[in-house]
């Protein structure tokens, strides 16, 4: 076993696992689940059917991945996040037909945010604690609230963006140079 799991958790058979990964107390992982390499797992994390991690990925304690939900690399998921997956939930209903949210690469979802099925969350995008997401967010976009609005634009590094006249900002961690234009931001090369 190239990845370790503490002995309370459970990981189905048939669940791929990547190298390095750490999967920690009371944490679950269905039999149709991929987690990649060198993630976290922290304590009583759930991952449904069919759900992908991508590499890399850090998802803090009791935070339920259901199915529908996908998170590329490098993304955080803090303590308590929620998603969801059905629309229209009824518990006298039946429901397979599940809602998809994409989590982009190097998101960040703050402790106790919401994710509304359906809603993608753009590459980079900051999800301020609490928040509600109601809505798609735009790669490298700030959001915070109830519902979440966009209050915003931050750097990969995380660090708010204060743009010049020029529509240009550089990110005071990395020093990495990003240009806002009318369908949002980009990395310079």
């Amino acid at each position: 076993m190239s990845y370790f799991k503490h002995s309370s958790a459970i990981i189905d058979e048939g669940a791929q696992i990547g190298s390095k990964t750490k999967v920690w107390h009371f944490s679950h992982i269905m039999g149709t689940a991929t987690v990649g390499d060198s993630c976290i797992l922290g304590q009583n994390v759930f991952v449904g059917s069919n759900v992908r991690i991508g590499n890399r990925v850090k998802i803090q304690n009791n935070v339920s991945v259901y199915s529908g939900v996908e998170v590329e690399d490098d993304v955080f998921i803090g303590p308590s996040a929620v998603f969801t997956n059905v629309l229209e939930p009824r518990s006298f209903i039946e429901q397979k037909d599940f809602a998809t949210t994409q989590v982009g690469k190097g998101v960040s979802i703050g402790a106790n945010a919401t994710v509304v099925c359906g809603n993608n969350l753009g590459a980079y995008a900051l999800i301020g604690a609490g928040s509600v997401v109601t809505k798609h967010v735009a790669p490298y976009a700030l959001v915070m609230g109830v519902p979440a609005k966009q209050v915003g634009w931050v750097s990969k590094a995380g660090v708010q963006l204060q743009f010049d006249q020029d529509g240009m900002a550089t990110c005071s961690k990395s020093g990495q140079r990003y240009s806002l234009t009318d369908s949002g931001v980009a990395l310079c090369s």
